[in-house]
């Protein structure tokens, strides 16, 4: 029988990442209007408007997915501030920086005020489960998009700005931390003492970074030739993944109304990365999925070979263009490296194999916390989590039958 661990405590490293987190954000930000400042200045304000819309519309949804939840959530768990307040910080785009704000004051006040009660751990723990799938959420709602448009104008004017290649840099960082930061947060509902150790962070981040920036890349190449186009090519795959989002028939919300909200940003993700919605396991659904995607992502540079007239200005293209296949199989190499050798379960088998349910088939190592304080438990993330670790197999042979959570 493997030894079980109670839940991961908050701790001054975690404080100092979450505190990170918000310097990242509050970054990303200033970036961005920094970005469209540029391009005001430049002469491109359709640029300027662009960018600062995708700012606008993902803050807004993510404002109204923190209040929406606030509003659900038990009475003792809300901020203590009025009501009023906590409507007027969301509709002043301030909701998610408020909450992160809170999070490091309680996550302060575990630290270093010798607060050691359960409770205030599982109150610390709540936060933090909201706060990475709101940046989530902001991320790729907003950083995805901001990273085609920068791609965009960088291939389309031959040249590159000291805050064009800040943005690049920091949006990728943040896509690719944010969904590092989401699956940890998710294997702490595990009842299960292997955490993600550095390395299997360090290759969970670089496989996700690789395998973004082809997609990326491929949208941008098409917008080159046909810039409105890519607004028709987005809706369409938009509707064909929030359609396909529905039919799996999710429920993370507390309403009909709200979830219909939730599919449509799932489906953002969906456009740009793979994100697993529904329980059980997902060999078909993945196939599907990745079988789309790849097929779309070739056709946009298809499309883009056959109107594209090669010329002195852009040869630098014909590097990037082929940077892009490598890049693609790298990150599917790393994948594979993680989930054969660097998946925190691995150290089940090493250190004695799976227990006898594991074996037979009954849970895969992966059993989930019972709490004897159910109201202090995140319902919204136990759900995404009992949804992302599909039970039966181990897990290289998840990844090897194309049902990797991420």
């Amino acid at each position: 029988m493997c030894p079980r661990a109670a839940p991961p405590r908050f701790g001054p490293l975690q404080l100092a990442l979450a505190a990170a987190g918000t310097a990242a954000a509050a970054l990303d930000v200033f970036t961005d209007g920094w970005v469209a400042a540029q391009y005001a200045r430049r002469g491109r304000p359709g640029w300027a408007a662009l960018s600062l819309s995708l700012l606008a519309a993902a803050s807004a949804a993510a404002q109204a997915c923190s209040w929406l939840w606030l509003r659900s959530d038990p009475p003792a768990l809300r901020p203590a501030v009025p009501a009023a307040l906590l409507a007027a910080l969301h509709l002043l785009q301030l909701g998610f920086l408020f909450r992160c704000l809170h999070a490091l004051k309680v996550g302060w006040k575990v630290c270093w005020a010798k607060v050691e009660e359960e409770e205030e751990q599982r109150h610390m723990a709540f936060l933090s489960h909201d706060i990475s799938m709101l940046r989530l959420f902001e991320t790729f709602l907003e950083n995805t998009p901001q990273l085609t448009l920068l791609l965009y104008t960088i291939l389309r004017t031959n040249k590159a700005e000291v805050s064009q290649g800040l943005g690049i840099g920091t949006a990728f960082l943040c896509v690719s931390w944010s969904l590092l930061d989401y699956h940890q947060s998710l294997r702490s509902f595990l009842q299960d003492k292997y955490e993600l150790s550095l390395s299997s962070s360090i290759i969970y981040f670089l496989w996700n970074l690789f395998l973004i920036c082809p997609r990326i890349l491929a949208i941008a190449l098409f917008a080159l030739l046909w810039p409105y186009g890519v607004a028709v090519h987005f809706l369409l795959v938009w509707l064909a993944m929030f359609l396909w989002v529905c039919l799996q028939g999710t429920d993370f919300m507390e309403s009909p109304g709200p979830e219909q909200l939730y599919r449509a940003m799932v489906a953002v993700i969906l456009y740009f990365s793979w994100f697993n919605v529904a329980q059980g396991r997902t060999l078909h659904r993945s196939i599907i999925y990745h079988g789309f995607i790849l097929v779309d992502s070739t056709l946009l540079v298809l499309f883009w070979l056959w109107g594209w007239a090669p010329s002195d200005e852009h040869s630098y293209l014909v590097p990037v263009v082929s940077a892009a296949l490598p890049c693609y199989l790298l990150g599917l190499g790393l994948r594979v490296t993680y989930y054969k050798w660097l998946h925190p379960n691995m150290q089940v088998q090493q250190e004695g194999g799976y227990d006898e349910v594991d074996a037979n088939g009954g849970s895969d190592g992966l059993e989930f916390h019972t709490f004897s304080e159910p109201d202090l438990v995140n319902r919204r993330m136990q759900w995404l989590a009992r949804t992302q670790f599909p039970v039966s197999q181990p897990p290289h042979q998840r990844f090897l039958n194309g049902s990797a959570a991420l």
